[in-house]
């Protein structure tokens, strides 16, 4: 009897609030990986091990920024920052922005991208949020699919949005409102 090797993994999504060790080694393993496989969040090359680690590190304990994480068997296989806006932006507290969303390529296929997703939605409505922002490069066509199938609408479109291999990449702005 052959088993489908998709059935043993154990998918959670959750607030990284602290880091480990072993969640450090896991966010900087994935995000070389994710960066190789050309989607690396704004890096075009892998930076040194030592930014990568004062990055993750420095990332939690920025205001009014969200890092989920996706895990697969506890595993950290996937990130997205959720973007609050600052105490002084009253005007746009009602706007939250997905950043840096990218799933390691070894995690790819397992629901893994929607449910952080759905979990981001869910905690921009925790803290007050009707509408969520995010942008994309025009080449990241499984994103760009990803988010269409979750009900976000393309609003905009930057010609000069990202340099990338000696070329101009246009950006594409997407919103939902929750």
């Amino acid at each position: 009897m052959k088993t489908n090797p998709k059935e043993k993994i154990v998918i959670k999504v959750e607030i990284l609030k602290s880091i480990t060790d072993l969640d450090l080694a896991d966010l900087c393993n994935i995000t070389e990986q994710a960066i190789k496989a050309g989607g690396g969040f704004g890096w075009l090359k892998v930076p040194p091990r030592v930014t990568l680690n004062k990055y993750w590190k420095g990332l939690i304990v920025v205001n009014n920024r969200i890092l989920i994480v996706g895990r697969l068997n506890n595993a950290i296989a996937a990130t997205m920052q959720l973007g609050l806006q600052p105490l002084n932006n009253e005007a746009q507290k009602n706007i939250t922005n997905i950043t840096s969303h990218f799933v390691a390529p070894w995690a790819r296929g397992y629901g893994l991208a929607k449910k952080m997703i759905d979990h981001a939605e869910i905690i921009a409505k925790e803290n007050g949020a009707s509408c969520i922002q995010l942008d994309i490069r025009e080449t990241q066509d499984a994103a760009i699919h990803l988010f269409k199938s979750k009900g976000y609408q393309q609003w905009g479109k930057n010609p000069h949005y990202a340099f990338v291999a000696g070329k101009i990449i246009k950006g594409l702005y997407f919103y939902k409102n929750i």
